[in-house]
């Protein structure tokens, strides 16, 4: 069961070849039927088997009755038109006659809302597209006292033309303001560096700003009447049920199959990013570890690429853009330059510049180094995944790569081990057992459950310890699945100080990728109906609570620039809840010493620290302006652009420590790429980064309090 549980758990799109799942699956999938009769059309078929899967195989189902078909009915329109200014009010009125139906085509009836969906939103588009060429056939007011609301949350559709077009009004003159206050700042520079600089007037620069909206514009019409076909919107009505379930289970057609298999691998980016389309724009949803992307420490998940240029080439705006086609301006040559205009998720905007490179595989894996602070010696683990080689039995395991960066770092004596887990996604739950089971005796790790079963409880059973020292985990809100399982249980056996942001993402279920065809989806993620990932089990700490929602939260907190970005999973409306179990049998390991002194040491050092009361301060002041509404009254508009990047600039020099810290290779690694210079330069650019971490800086503190209590308490 250990092994089935491993691969379900990988965060790895990995073909689904279990065939054990307790009987459940393959009984529950072999019996959905489609009440007496062959759907007539493909859309029918995928309907109805994603319907009856969810309802019979998914961890937690809602009813799929009139309520459900409420809620999928509002979420699909806005997925649609997410910004609300396509539909009327009267054509939502019109379409209320399927409010209460949708349920009704899930469980078997003839799919019509998206067709009439469809009917509409291919009209209202076309009235649009001539609403904005209209609108940007003139030049805008920038003196004019008004603001525009952005947050589409914040707004009801239009309930008449004249409404709309006031709403398509604001937000293209927002579009241009930005573009045309971006154009004089650029100018202004020039002029200051090229006295030979092209100089053009205002009305020329406004003017150049509205032709490029219409440029964006003329894209994003296109892309609404040639690429947004039918199809796709039918796709979307799928996901937006089954993401009604949870926001992990999801529906993909075969070609986005291929495709976020291929994001997953890797292999296809030139810097090492997986991208979604998110709210009209492209959205960065994950990092490959070691690709140019992360190694720059200038991308981050949630980041918006607006813009990307070839080099020194013009920019071109992704507004509008669908993920196929960015991808492709993202894509090049090895050793070519990319420029990519990121807009961050405090706001602000940023360009940074990208050689594009293969993604080298190994600096996935676990690494170690040390960092002496002239009080102790303090070993740091590197982990970015609990990665595992299911293919190969000799092949790569995080928990015994661990195991040997622990073995090195007992070898140069260190006082006590930091091991960092920000930003660590998940992976395989079988080596989250090994990893607990070094610094334990021996005891249970993790309870898991499916819809109908007990819970069943993963432990360690090798009552070897491998490290008995002190010890810290760093964590932050992207730590999530594997991550809070091993950190809740470090927790829960009160083996070591969990530190970092308040709590971690809150993921605490699994899901696997199933076929949608009755004949092979036991055995295969892939069918030409498309595949669905199904949320099947939940994950509990040995103290008995969920990880889901909660998360893990930290024995230390820090503040971080991320606290109040609305990332977490607990930031969905649509994720399971969190609940408890009853408490696995174990034992809480005796540290020798009061964990509470540490605590409050690292609490008064960081509440006395200037650099993370601005952090925290500025954090929070970046939030709110996410939520205000935005002046189109340039002279205000410049000024909140400049608090805006002033804050982000403060933000970026508190993260360097007055002092680096002293970062020493291990004997063992020192010609570890003797013979691979990149290599080498990737390594020693590690290390670099670690010199300036005041997070990493206060969690050798942390661990430097325990070492000198420890040893205290042995001289007693």
């Amino acid at each position: 069961m250990k092994k089935v549980l491993q691969f379900m758990f990988s965060k790895r799109s990995l073909p689904f070849l279990v065939v054990v799942l307790a009987g459940a699956l393959f009984i529950g999938f072999q019996s959905l039927g489609t009440k007496g009769h062959n759907p007539p059309t493909k859309y029918e078929k995928i309907l109805h088997n994603v319907g009856e899967m969810l309802d019979q195989v998914h961890y937690s189902p809602k009813a799929i009755n009139d309520s459900f078909s409420r809620e999928v009915f509002k979420k699909y329109l806005v997925a649609i038109d997410p910004d609300k200014n396509f539909f009327l009010q009267s054509d939502i009125k019109q379409l209320k006659m399927y409010e209460t139906k949708l349920d009704d085509e899930i469980l078997g009836g003839a799919v019509q809302f998206v067709p009439a969906v469809a009917e509409i939103f291919k009209k209202r588009v076309a009235e649009a597209d001539s609403i904005t060429k209209v609108l940007l056939s003139k030049p805008f007011d920038f003196k004019a006292n008004e603001e525009v609301v952005l947050d589409a949350d914040k707004l009801d559709f239009p309930k008449d033309d004249a409404e709309r077009k006031d709403m398509w009004r604001k937000r293209l003159k927002y579009m241009v303001l930005e573009r045309y206050v971006d154009m004089q700042d650029t100018q202004e520079k020039n002029k200051a560096t090229d006295k030979a600089a092209t100089v053009k007037t205002n009305e020329q620069l406004e003017s150049d700003a509205r032709d490029r909206v219409q440029k964006i514009m003329n894209k994003t019409f296109d892309r609404y009447k040639f690429k947004f076909s039918v199809d796709d919107q039918f796709n979307t009505y799928v996901n937006t049920i089954t993401t009604t379930m949870d926001p992990h289970t999801s529906f993909f057609p075969p070609v986005d199959k291929r495709y976020f298999d291929e994001q997953m691998s890797g292999r296809f980016f030139g810097i090492g990013a997986s991208l979604r389309e998110e709210d009209g724009g492209i959205k960065v949803m994950t990092l490959v570890t070691g690709s140019p992307a992360w190694k720059s420490g200038q991308v981050a998940v949630g980041d918006i690429i607006a813009k990307v240029a070839q080099g020194n080439g013009e920019a071109v705006d992704l507004t509008g853009y669908a993920v196929e086609d960015a991808v492709k301006l993202i894509r090049g040559d090895k050793g070519t330059e990319v420029k990519l205009t990121l807009k961050k998720t405090d706001g602000s905007m940023k360009v940074i510049s990208l050689i594009r490179d293969e993604i080298v595989q190994d600096e996935t894996f676990a690494r170690s180094t040390i960092v002496d602070n002239g009080k102790s010696k303090v070993g740091y683990i590197y982990l970015p995944e609990f990665y595992a080689d299911f293919d190969n039995p000799k092949g790569a395991r995080c928990s015994a790569d661990v195991a040997k960066e622990l073995i090195k770092l007992k070898e140069q004596n260190v006082d006590g081990v930091v091991l960092d887990l920000r930003n660590n996604g998940g992976g395989s739950l079988f080596d989250v057992v090994q990893m607990v089971g070094l610094f334990i005796e021996d005891g249970p790790v993790v309870q898991v459950k499916d819809r109908d079963g007990k819970p069943s409880i993963l432990r360690d059973r090798d009552k070897n310890i491998l490290y008995d020292g002190p010890l810290a985990v760093m964590v932050n809100e992207f730590s999530a699945s594997a991550s809070e399982i091993f950190a809740a249980a470090i927790q829960d056996y009160h083996r070591g100080v969990i530190i970092g942001s308040t709590s971690t993402y809150g993921k605490g279920t699994v899901q696997r990728n199933i076929g949608l065809d009755k004949e092979t989806g036991m055995f295969s993620s892939n069918s030409e109906l498309g595949t669905i990932k199904l949320t099947l089990q939940k994950f509990y700490r040995i103290n008995g609570g969920s990880t889901q929602l909660k998360g893990v939260s930290s024995d230390v907190i820090l503040p971080d620039v991320f606290e109040y970005s609305k990332l977490r999973e607990k930031d969905d409306p649509d994720a399971l809840p969190w609940d408890e179990i009853q408490k696995a049998d174990y034992n809480t390991w005796k540290p020798g010493f009061d964990m509470n002194v540490v605590y409050n040491n690292s609490n008064g050092r960081v509440n006395s620290n200037p650099a993370f009361n601005e952090i925290k301060t500025d954090t929070k002041w970046l939030a709110d302006q996410n939520d205000k509404v935005y002046s189109l009254n340039i002279d205000k508009f410049k000024e909140e652009k400049k608090n805006i990047s002033s804050t982000v600039k403060k933000l970026e020099a508190l993260n360097k420590l007055p002092k680096e810290l002293d970062v020493v290779t291990l004997p063992q690694d020192v010609n570890r790429y003797a013979n691979d210079k990149d290599r080498q330069d990737r390594f020693k650019q590690w290390q670099k980064s670690l010199k300036n971490d005041i997070y990493l800086n206060e969690a050798v503190n942390v661990v430097n309090d325990m070492v000198v209590q420890r040893n205290l308490a042995k001289a007693k």
